[in-house]
C-alpha cells in the first residue's frame, strides 16, 4: 500500500498540466497492464470538487488503450442528467460511459460488520450490525478502479472521500442508512472537521475486510477558494491506495478547509447556488457547517433561491416533510415509534444534523419551488426571497464579516459546501 503521487501546499493552485502530470506520474507507478478501468467521480452535488476535470483527463489518458467506464458516486442522489454531465465532465467523454448506481436495487451483499464493533466505535449507542454492499460494478473483472473525489470537512463521516466514496457513494441503503445514524448519536459536533471517527472506521472496516482484493486506488484533492478572485483552487492532490494517504490530505484540507473563530456568530446568511442546491438534502450543508459557530438565540439565514424539494430520494423526502426538522428528543421518538423512519435512519440522521436543537433560528428563503407552508411544516421559518435578498444582497456581500449600511454585522457565506466555520475552542 502506497502514496503514488502527491502534490501539495497551502497556498498551491494547481494548473491542468500539473493535475495531468501527477495522473501520469500514478498510473507509471501502478505497473500493471490496464485492459478495462472504472472511473467512480463524484455527481455533480460535488462540482467544486475538480473530480470532473480528473475524470476527463484520466479518460484522455487510459482511453486509447482501455474500456474505461464511469459510475458516478450518487449515494442517495438523484442520476445526473446529460446537461449536469457535460457540465461536470466536459465534452469529450462518450455518453455511454456513464453508469447509474441504485442505492436500493443494484448491489452485492458482501457481509457485515459486527454489531460489537458498533457499539464500541459509538460508546454504547448503537450495537446492531451493518450490511456492508457496494455496487455489482465494482466486480466486473476491472483492472483499475479509481476513485475521485475531493477530502473536505463532513457532517456524517469527519472528513469527505476515502472508503466513504465506496460505501456510501456506490454503497447499499443499510450501510448508508446506519453510518448517517451512527454519526448523528454520536454527535456532530464531535465528527466534523476531524480524520479518525467511528464513522470512518465502520467505512475503512467495511473496503479493508471485503473489498481488499479489489485494484482501488483513490484519487483525491483539496480545494479552497482564491479569496482575490473567488475562483476555487487545488491546493493539493494525493493519488493511493492507503490511509495515509488519505490522511495527509485530510491534514491540508484542515489547514484551508477550516473557518476558525473566537467568538460566535449572532447572524449568518447563506447563498445556496442554484444550480447546485434543490434541496435540503443538500441545502442544509448550511446548517450543518455553521451549527458549531452560531451563538444561542442567533440567526441562520439561508438564501435559497433553487430550493424545489427535501429529499433527493422520492421516500426521504416523504419522510423529511412528515417528521420535519424538530431536534434530536423528537427524531429519536419517531424512530422508536415508526416503522418507516425506522427503516431509513439516514433520513433521521439528516433531520438531526439540519436542526439546530433549539439553539438558534433557522429561516429558509425558498424560490417558486417551495411554499412557505411547506418550509414551515418541516420545522424551520420562513422568509420571502426578493425582500430577504435586497437586504442580503449576495452580489454584494464578501465572504465573511459584513457591516450594512443601518449598522447590522452579517457573516456571509457564498457556498457552505465549501469548508466548515466553529469556534476555535472546538478545535482546541
Amino acid at each position: 500500500m502506497a502514496t503514488f503521487a502527491e502534490r501539495s501546499g497551502e497556498a498551491l493552485a494547481l494548473t491542468r498540466y500539473d493535475k495531468e502530470a501527477l495522473l501520469q506520474q500514478a498510473l507509471a507507478a501502478l505497473a500493471r497492464p490496464l485492459r478495462k478501468v472504472l472511473i467512480i467521480p463524484p455527481d455533480f452535488t460535488r462540482f467544486n470538487s475538480n473530480a470532473g476535470e480528473l475524470t476527463a483527463i484520466l479518460y484522455g489518458l487510459l482511453a486509447p488503450r482501455a474500456q474505461v467506464d464511469i459510475i458516478p458516486a450518487l449515494g442517495t442522489h438523484f442520476a445526473m442528467t446529460e446537461k449536469e454531465i457535460r457540465t461536470m465532465f466536459g465534452p469529450d467523454i462518450p455518453l455511454e460511459c456513464f453508469r447509474v448506481h441504485d442505492w436500493r436495487r443494484d448491489i452485492r451483499h458482501l457481509g457485515e460488520v459486527p454489531g460489537t464493533l458498533l457499539h464500541e466505535w459509538s460508546e454504547g449507542k448503537l450495537d446492531a450490525p451493518v450490511r456492508v454492499e457496494t455496487n455489482r460494478l465494482l466486480f466486473d473483472g476491472y483492472d483499475l478502479i479509481l476513485s475521485v473525489g475531493q477530502i473536505v470537512p463532513h457532517e456524517v463521516v469527519g472528513m469527505a472521500n476515502y472508503t466513504k466514496n465506496i460505501m456510501v457513494g456506490v454503497g447499499g441503503a443499510d450501510m448508508i442508512n446506519r453510518s448517517h445514524f451512527l454519526g448523528a448519536v454520536y454527535n456532530m459536533e464531535r465528527i466534523m472537521g476531524r480524520s479518525d471517527t467511528p464513522v470512518r472506521r465502520l467505512f475503512n472496516y467495511g473496503c479493508d475486510t471485503f473489498l481488499r482484493d479489489l485494484p482501488i486506488v483513490y484519487v483525491l484533492t483539496v480545494m479552497a477558494k482564491n479569496r482575490a478572485t473567488a475562483k476555487m483552487e487545488m491546493r493539493g492532490l494525493y493519488v493511493g491506495d492507503d490511509m495515509a494517504t488519505f490522511s495527509a490530505g485530510a491534514r491540508l484540507s484542515q489547514k484551508v478547509n477550516l473557518d476558525l473563530l473566537d467568538q460566535p456568530l449572532r447572524k449568518v446568511v447563506v447563498y445556496l447556488d442554484p444550480h447546485e442546491f434543490k434541496s435540503t438534502w443538500l441545502g442544509n450543508k448550511s446548517v450543518y457547517r455553521t451549527r458549531m459557530v452560531i451563538a444561542d438565540d442567533g440567526d441562520l439565514i439561508v438564501l435559497a433561491p433553487g430550493l424545489r424539494e427535501f429529499g433527493e430520494d422520492p421516500e426521504i423526502d416523504r419522510l423529511i416533510r412528515k417528521y420535519g426538522y424538530r431536534g434530536t428528543p423528537a427524531t429519536l421518538a419517531a424512530v422508536a415509534q415508526h416503522d418507516d423512519i425506522r427503516n431509513n435512519l439516514s433520513a433521521a440522521a439528516h433531520l438531526i444534523h439540519g436542526s439546530s436543537e433549539g439553539r438558534f433560528r433557522i429561516t429558509y428563503c425558498p424560490g417558486p419551488g417551495m411554499t412557505h407552508a411547506a418550509i414551515q411544516n418541516a420545522g424551520f421559518l420562513a422568509a420571502d426571497l426578493d425582500t430577504m435578498t435586497r437586504r442580503y444582497d449576495p452580489a454584494k456581500l464578501a465572504d465573511g464579516r459584513n457591516v450594512l449600511p443601518d449598522g447590522e454585522e452579517v457573516f456571509f457565506i457564498s457556498n457552505p459546501a465549501l469548508g466548515l466555520w466553529a469556534l476555535r475552542q472546538h478545535f482546541a
